[in-house]
């Protein structure tokens, strides 16, 4: 498999404070040329569900899918969170018509004292082949509380119940650091078209 792993220098560049949460990274040698051009649309998964609860769970996939789509020129079309562990067959269940890739988010997560202990593997896979395209791992601890959050943590609370409470602003800190390692597909302007009719 055609990789390239991007050197801590590098890493330190791109995520400016997030950089040591962000342990490694790899990109395909070849994604300007293929991916850039070929996967754009996507579900995002979280699986095995964090902290063995499915809102937090929900809340893994609905916080990515939302950063990517305001932050990159992905168009991502689904968000689930699943219970197991990851499988092929699971990655074939999302790879319906009109999805070309699965942000796969594989979490580790747990509450220590009033913060949470979190890391997470996250994988872009295309659907033609189940190729890697992208993958990250990162890991750090963070409160549950944060001031700049409030706002960001009463929406989801609502959306998903009271006991996600803790877990928003790790989950986001966590998520937002992995994910500005993603790079950008090119979009066509019917692409385009679409991103803007996503409404994210």
């Amino acid at each position: 498999m055609m990789m390239k792993r991007l050197g801590p220098a590098l890493g330190l560049l791109v995520l400016a404070g997030c950089a040591s949460t962000v342990k490694s990274q790899r990109l395909r040698d070849d994604y300007a040329q293929v991916d850039r051009l070929q996967v754009k649309r996507l579900a995002v998964v979280t699986q095995p569900l964090p902290d063995d609860k499915a809102e937090v769970g929900e809340l893994w996939s609905l916080i990515a899918r939302q950063w990517v789509n305001q932050n990159r020129d992905f168009l991502v079309k689904s968000n689930v969170a699943l219970p197991g562990q990851p499988a092929d067959a699971a990655l074939r269940e999302q790879c319906v018509e009109g999805i070309e890739g699965v942000l796969w988010l594989s979490p580790q997560v747990k509450r220590v004292g009033d913060g949470v202990e979190a890391a997470v593997k996250a994988q872009l896979l295309r659907c033609r082949d189940g190729q890697e395209v992208w993958a990250v791992e990162s890991a750090g601890s963070w409160g549950s509380k944060d001031a700049k959050y409030v706002e960001r943590t009463e929406q989801y609370v609502q959306q998903f119940g009271p006991s996600v409470e803790p877990y928003v602003v790790p989950s986001y800190k966590l998520l937002v650091a992995t994910l500005e390692t993603l790079p950008n597909p090119e979009l066509t302007d019917a692409d385009k078209d679409e991103k803007i009719d996503l409404g994210e």
